[in-house]
């Protein structure tokens, strides 16, 4: 930038404005200096494909709330709630349990939005066939003496809500019914239904959505990996928003996200977001049940 012809007071003075226009940007700015919606999902299954899926979901909400929206793929459970507590992303599809840890962290945020199925959540407990076992309704103690996975350490359908109705069942932890072994844990949803399909586990536990899912595109035998026991019902996934939007957006820009969520009828959308369903207005308090369950486990802090 030249300041020809302008004396040099006035030159330092407008090389000092521009410095500090500059470092007002704001965090939350894209290219331009313009205010950016991120979003981010819980890695619950391929990461690949979930990318794809959600550039869908922000194009969407892009054009709905008039802002540019970011898709932000994460690591694992813990690193999106991380994201979300550092105002990282302002939006996140959480499970019940990391999204109880994220406002649990973050004072002011809200679950705006659920599936029509995500109140009435399940897991499966799955086995090889090797093992003999066959569908039941009690629960299957005969799992003791098999080897087991989990999904993540942080999932709720694939880790709190199994570990609490073995709690509930056998009166035991995890490890004391599965005979002093640590537990173990496939990562998502997908690889436990795999790993347990291929014999590298016995048994585990998953969401019921993602082995139906698989089962039905042919991803998975539903011959070689048995459903077992299902489990009660509870709450579970859902859309949490930060209180920063209202600063960043304007006031009731959360309800604005809300409203675009809980609109959203297009079948393409429904599917990237796994809620073929529909999607509905949801609440903290939807989630309590599952916020004292974490914090009988010791998942809040």
């Amino acid at each position: 930038m030249r300041f020809k012809n302008i004396p040099f007071f006035l030159s330092a003075a407008m090389l000092s404005g521009v410095a500090i226009s500059s470092s007002c940007s704001g965090e939350n700015a894209g290219d331009g200096g313009t205010a950016v919606l991120r979003f981010t999902a819980i890695p619950d299954s391929n990461s690949t494909e979930l990318e794809a899926k959600y550039k869908v979901v922000a194009d969407y909400l892009a054009e709905q709330l008039d802002v540019p929206v970011e898709y932000v793929p994460t690591a694992d459970y813990t690193a999106s709630v991380e994201m979300f507590k550092n105002d990282d992303v302002q939006l996140a599809w959480f499970g019940g349990l990391s999204g109880v840890q994220a406002r649990h962290a973050v004072e002011g945020s809200r679950a705006i939005a659920q599936g029509k199925v995500d109140p009435y959540f399940k897991s499966y407990f799955i086995a090889n066939a090797s093992t003999g076992l066959e569908r039941r309704d009690d629960f299957p103690m005969e799992f003791a003496d098999l080897s087991f996975t989990f999904g993540s350490a942080q999932s709720t359908s694939g880790r709190l809500m199994p570990e609490n109705f073995i709690r509930q069942n056998t009166g035991k932890s995890p490890k004391e019914f599965f005979g002093g072994k640590e537990s173990n844990f496939s990562g998502s949803h997908d690889k436990t239904a795999k790993e347990v399909e291929a014999g590298t586990f016995q048994a585990g536990a998953l969401n019921y959505v993602t082995y139906d899912t698989m089962v039905k595109e042919g991803k998975l035998d539903p011959e070689k990996c048995r459903i077992i026991w299902v489990t009660p019902t509870y709450a579970d996934y859902n859309w949490t928003v930060h209180p920063s939007v209202n600063e960043t957006f304007g006031a009731g820009f959360d309800d604005r996200i809300q409203a675009a969520l809980i609109g959203v009828t297009d079948p393409t959308l429904l599917t990237a977001m796994s809620r073929e369903e529909g999607i509905v207005a949801a609440t903290n308090e939807d989630f309590a049940s599952i916020a004292e369950v974490a914090q009988s486990l010791g998942f809040l802090d």
